[in-house]
């Protein structure tokens, strides 16, 4: 390993950054060289990164490219952006690093970013995907636009009424499926061509390697429907000391875009085990105001402390709110170290929009979790999380589509109670965190897939 030289290319978006930049680590700890690269503007608000022997950092954008996309403020604009920059500064950016005694013999790439397969294939770069969603989701892409019976035709779009079977699971239907897929989401006109064009670029690669942040026996019927790619399980990708134990000074990922609290690991520790309830919808996710109102009234009206990630200046809003309420039974914080946090004794359960990272973390950490989901591939993580792994519930939503406080309480008590359903849960929760450590620790399918994928780079 001494001799490879990784590339990973990841957006500045934190559901990005965690599991690439954990994958970065893994291959230093391998004896590799890594460098990991996202935007300009990522490179800048990302100045806190892990110091590692073996791993470097670089940008495959320019800043006057990204100034100009921000004037224009629209997701179309920031993707083109980004494919022009992939075209003209990634080829540039791999010279310099051969140049300078530091070949890449492997380019990963993931979501978002197709288009350095090409890139990579035009210079002889071998290149592999990373699929920082789930072997289910890379599964429903598949069917929708695999060449031979996809979904897509390139040009009527998919049928907003669509349900898909993948043998061995729930059928997914409309509402279980990436919202971006139907032309109901503001998005769809964007991102469709662009997981159009990630499943091409796999498919015209004649070494396809699809590298899934997942592990066997977690979604093993999923991996099957994927049978005519490489699929190689190297999940689940989260810091060392929560998983394979090989590094229990390695407890977070190393990068967060936001400020992290200081005060609330103190807070946990004066709570009683399995007491809170730990509330985040990620980097991305904004509530609505009605939204934030029913949540608080049902985390309230549980009855137990809750702590509350909440970005400002919606932070300020809940802290006003709880002002007027009972302020000691819960704690809003700008930010936190989530993986360390879900492993602490006290947290119960975990209110989330189910991401992929936040799914993974949870399974990892044993923790019940209330669904929420709200865009992209969340909804398919739900139905899993729900119907499948049955380790957490979908929260319900009215007909205004919001999830209103009586059906927070539910949740809260069904999970965190001593009711038939709660304990079944949280005895799923047992076996599927000791099959998650099992994957990564020496002798695990994980850890042979990830040993096998090097020792075929030579």
């Amino acid at each position: 390993m001494a001799n490879h030289h990784f590339l990973i290319l990841s957006l500045p978006a934190q559901g990005h950054i965690n599991p690439t930049l954990q994958l970065a680590k893994n291959l230093t700890r391998a004896g590799a060289l890594v460098t990991f690269a996202t935007t300009v503007d990522g490179l800048s608000r990302l100045n806190h990164g892990p110091k590692i022997k073996g791993l470097s950092y670089a940008s495959f954008s320019s800043s006057d490219a990204e100034d100009t996309t921000k004037e224009k403020g629209n997701i179309a604009s920031y993707f083109a952006m980004i494919e022009r920059e992939l075209s003209k500064n990634l080829p540039k950016l791999l010279q310099s690093l051969s140049t300078n005694g530091r070949p890449v013999n492997l380019l990963i790439y993931t979501y978002l970013l197709p288009w350095a397969a090409k890139v990579a294939r035009d210079l002889n770069v071998p290149s592999a995907f990373l699929s920082i969603q789930s072997a289910t989701t890379v599964a429903i892409y598949h069917r929708c636009f695999n060449s031979n019976n996809g979904l897509y035709d390139g040009k009527t779009g998919i049928s907003p009424e669509v349900s898909i079977n993948l043998p061995g699971l729930p059928l997914l239907t409309c509402n279980d499926i990436p919202s971006f897929l139907l032309p109901t989401d503001p998005h769809y006109s964007c991102l469709l061509p662009i997981f159009n064009e990630h499943i091409k670029a796999l498919e015209e690669d004649p070494n396809t390697c699809l590298l899934v942040n997942t592990f066997d026996s977690l979604e093993a019927s999923s991996i099957k429907a994927i049978d005519d790619m490489n699929v190689i399980t190297i999940g689940p990708l989260v810091p060392s000391a929560f998983s394979d134990g090989n590094d229990l000074l390695d407890t977070s990922f190393g990068w967060d875009l936001f400020q992290s609290s200081v005060d609330y690991l103190q807070w946990l520790d004066s709570k009683q085990e399995r007491s809170v309830i730990y509330v985040s919808f990620g980097s991305i996710a904004a509530l609505q105001k009605t939204q934030k109102e029913e949540l608080f009234h049902g985390l309230i009206e549980a009855g137990r402390p809750f702590l509350w990630v909440i970005r400002d200046p919606q932070g300020e809003e809940v802290k006003n709110m709880m002002a007027e309420k009972v302020s000691e039974q819960g704690l809003i914080v700008p930010w936190c170290s989530q993986m360390e946090l879900l492993c602490h004794r006290s947290i119960g359960c975990f209110v989330t929009h189910c991401g992929w990272n936040s799914t993974v973390e949870s399974l990892v950490a044993g923790v019940p979790v209330v669904g929420w989901p709200q865009f992209s591939e969340q909804f398919t993580n739900a139905k899993m999380m729900e119907e499948v792994w049955r380790t957490g519930l979908r929260a319900a939503v009215n007909e205004k589509g919001t999830v209103e406080r009586e059906e927070i309480k539910r949740c809260l008590e069904t999970l965190m109670g001593d009711g038939e359903r709660g304990i079944e849960i949280r005895r799923n929760l047992v076996k599927w965190k000791g099959l998650a450590t099992e994957a990564v620790k020496e002798g695990g399918s994980s850890y042979n897939n990830m040993k096998q994928f090097l020792q075929k780079l030579g």
